[in-house]
């Protein structure tokens, strides 16, 4: 992990597309930053990555229990007609 120290106004650069700016620091412990990523790059605060994870994770083992139960015509001969 790398660490930087940044001021009010200073950026990061990560890559050649993602760009994140310091806009303001709160009584030492907050910090307001803005990031500037194409469409393509999904940007999240890790407390919703974390969920978005956990639904997707979810939602894959609702469907291999439904295609290992043979539910809505996962594996079965009604896939041919």
């Amino acid at each position: 992990m790398m660490v930087l120290r940044r001021k009010v106004g200073q950026a990061i650069r990560i890559g050649d597309d993602v760009r994140i700016v310091i806009q303001e620091v709160k009584h030492g412990r907050e910090v307001r930053i803005a990031i500037d990523a194409p469409p393509s790059v999904a940007v999240h605060r890790l407390e919703i990555y974390k969920i978005i994870q956990q639904e997707n994770q979810s939602s894959s083992n609702q469907h291999a229990l439904m295609w290992l139960q043979g539910s809505q015509g996962y594996g079965t001969s009604d896939d041919a007609a």
